[in-house]
């Protein structure tokens, strides 16, 4: 499964494609393997890696969203809390429960929030996790010591899912492969081509070879995130802006400031927002913001403002505050709402879904929630099926097994991640002591993993190994530099490149990451 392969079969193709898909994120993905497995012809393209932008920038977690019961958005919940158990049945080795810990301050909020939480139990009627309750001060203490516990008057647990982002994002992107799309990455659509004022073709560029593509088609699906208006103004360049950016961002700190099974859920923040604190990879990450962004950046950077402001209002639960120099890495995301920011604020903006449909026929899907990503899909679909005339079909996502599905993930250790792939690495590994080996003292990474990476998931350079394949820049930047040159040597055999090619990729690794290292501005 390499992108040459994929090239092959998109070169080879002679009849028209029913659904080009445009985005490679959590929602391209999943329009992608609702599309494929529906029987549609189904081909993808994204310009930069999979999960380049927001899929792979979020606060990790697979929930209903506690907060929204506040906003009263029940509808909402629900639908995302059926897609929590539809995520815990299908990719069940990148999604897994954790238990939160809500502190409370009062007898009156510890009530407060337990009767908020019983509604979440509720709604997410059938569910296998565990119902919330409420606890004392004591009991916190135990379950999770670091927090500050002197001001307590207790909390409540509840529990909801946890996951790795791009790793999901990339299963999709198999997944959808497996049930016979095509996708790649590093295709960028350049403008499109009309018959009696409908779109026919799609007009591409191969952003390695530079070589220009045009492929025909029934139906366009714009996934795009927060730069879908850019596609939008390729097929009417009178067309209004739909998308608001926001910037989410997450600070990463060491494990020791959360040493618990068990993230926080930080109810009261200034702007009336609320932070997660959750156990990742070994390490604590701490998020988000939600601040206007006035313009979508591919690769979005933290201010020195936001990192304060997550480390502030952490300080205030934990019993010792993380400081700039404990940051490990600092990563932003924008999310793709959709809605009137004109108050100057975005958390109140809806994170439901939005389909729009051009005169030309183009189906664009905006805002949303990784949650809610097959929902979001099946909707789309629906609509790109109708406008262009393929015969209608129902959905066979819901109970899909997503590629990796593996129920004993956990037991491969470090490499629970890659889920039923994990067995193969494994072979990789042992079939010679060179792929055998760590690149780090730490034994964060081996050579198996990146040529894994390589000949099975569509890696093309040393960012795409170290951000998304494995989450190394995001979890620990200076661990990332460290690797750089060793993943470059190995990257250069496995894609054929020179040695100028390695050294020019290791200095492009280092101007990125840099920027994921505090002060970030």
């Amino acid at each position: 499964m390499t992108r040459e392969t994929q090239l092959e079969i998109l070169e080879s193709a002679k009849e028209p494609w029913d659904i080009v898909v445009i985005g490679g994120g959590a929602t391209g993905a999943g329009c992608a393997v609702e599309a494929a497995a529906r029987g549609y012809r189904t081909l993808l393209f994204e310009q930069s890696d999979f999960a380049k932008g927001t899929s792979s920038r979020s606060t990790k977690l697979v929930h209903g969203g506690v907060r929204y019961l506040r906003k009263g958005a029940v509808g909402l919940v629900f639908k995302a809390l059926r897609e929590r158990s539809n995520l815990f049945r299908n990719a069940p080795h990148v999604v897994q429960q954790r238990g939160f810990i809500i502190p409370a301050s009062s007898r009156w909020e510890r009530y407060y929030y337990g009767a908020g939480l019983k509604l979440y139990d509720a709604i997410a009627f059938g569910s296998t996790l565990p119902h919330s309750r409420i606890i004392g001060a004591k009991e916190i203490e135990t379950l999770s010591p670091s927090l500050a516990t002197e001001e307590l008057s207790g909390g409540v647990i509840y529990y909801d899912g946890q996951f790795d982002d791009s790793r999901l994002n990339l299963n999709l992107i198999q997944t959808a492969i497996r049930e016979g799309a095509c996708a790649l990455n590093y295709m960028r659509v350049t403008g499109f081509s009309k018959h009696a004022g409908r779109v026919c073709e799609v007009h591409a560029t191969d952003e390695e070879s530079g070589q220009s593509i045009t492929v025909a088609c029934r139906s366009v699906i714009n996934a795009c995130g927060p730069y879908s208006d850019s596609i939008r103004k390729m097929d009417n360049q009178n067309a209004p802006p739909r998308q608001i950016a926001s910037r989410g961002v997450h600070v990463v700190v060491d494990r020791s400031f959360l040493p618990s099974d068990y993230g926080i859920l930080i109810p009261h923040t200034d702007d009336k927002r609320v932070l997660f604190a959750i156990p990742w990879h070994n390490s604590t990450l701490i998020g988000t913001t939600d601040s206007p962004q006035p313009d979508a950046p591919l690769e979005p950077r933290a201010t020195k403002a936001d990192i304060d402001y997550v480390l502030d209002h952490t300080c205030r639960y934990l019993d010792r505050c993380p400081l700039p120099t404990d940051v490990k890495s600092v990563f932003a995301g924008i999310r793709p709402l959709v809605g009137d920011s004109s108050d100057g604020g975005t958390a109140s903006i809806s994170r439901d879904h939005s389909i729009s449909i051009s005169e030309s026929g183009i189906v664009t899907i905006s805002g949303g929630k990784w949650t809610t990503y097959r929902d979001m899909a099946e909707d789309a679909v629906d609509r790109a099926a109708a406008t262009s005339g393929l015969p209608q079909t129902s959905s066979p996502t819901e109970s899909l097994k997503i590629h990796g599905c593996d129920f004993d993930a956990a037991a491969a250790g470090r490499l629970r991640w890659y889920g039923s792939d994990a067995v193969r690495i494994q072979e990789l590994a042992k079939s010679s002591p060179e792929l055998g080996r760590f690149l780090d003292k730490d034994e964060t990474l081996t050579a198996a993993q990146v040529v894994w990476a390589v000949r099975h998931e569509f890696a093309r350079c040393i960012e795409d190994v170290l951000a998304r394949r494995t989450r190394v820049l995001f979890y620990d930047a200076k661990k990332a530099l460290e690797l750089a040159p060793p993943v470059a040597a190995l990257l250069k055999t496995e894609l054929g490149k020179d040695e100028a090619w390695s050294k020019h990729q290791v200095e492009e690794f280092a101007s990125l990451a840099k920027h994921y290292l505090y002060p970030a501005d």
